[in-house]
């Protein structure tokens, strides 16, 4: 069966033992605070782990599903994803829109599952993301936004570095960081 398929039918339409080997971690432990975190690309094997990843009911308003992230990318050019893992626990996901002709870097999709929120994880990765970001050509600076609410992500964003740039969009606010 397809990636698309799959997507466009849910879980009904994946065979039994893929349901299966996604809800057991294969005998691995689960991820602890010395865990260590690194960049996949999304692929046939991990995409279905990634998309069952879910922020805490409260930040839902926050970012998108991963499915609908996963769907887009697909359809983008100038895009980079990668599964962030935990050893080999798929724990969160991110995408960028890299422009290179501009150059513009842009955080387009930044989450970590509730079960790992809060274990560093989330900084490790986005430590990885912005090293990434440096190596690309002309790479000066890389923007994101946030929803500007209490519970929001905008102090982890401050915590690695981004500033607020007071530029809204579609109620979003901007932030850059200077690389």
């Amino acid at each position: 069966m397809s990636l698309a398929t799959g997507l466009a039918f849910g879980e009904a339409a994946l065979p039994a033992l893929g349901r299966q080997r996604r809800y057991q971690n294969g005998g691995m432990s689960e991820p602890h605070l010395e865990s260590v975190v690194n960049l996949r690309p999304i692929s046939e094997e991990n995409v279905m782990a990634i998309i069952d990843l879910d922020v805490a009911e409260d930040q839902k308003d926050l970012v998108a599903p991963n499915s609908v992230s996963i769907a887009q990318a697909a359809h983008t050019t100038n895009r980079w994803e990668r599964a962030i893992y935990a050893d080999d626990t798929p724990v969160g996901y991110v995408l960028l829109s890299e422009n290179r002709d501009k150059p513009r870097y842009y955080l387009w999709r930044y989450m970590i599952d509730h079960r790992y929120q809060r274990m560093g994880f989330g900084r490790a990765a986005m430590e990885q993301v912005i090293e990434y970001v440096r190596t690309l050509p002309n790479a000066t600076e890389m923007y994101l936004t946030y929803v500007p609410v209490d519970h929001g992500p905008r102090s982890f964003y401050a915590g690695v570095g981004f500033v607020d740039t007071g530029v809204e969009h579609s109620g979003e606010m901007e932030m850059r960081l200077s690389l």
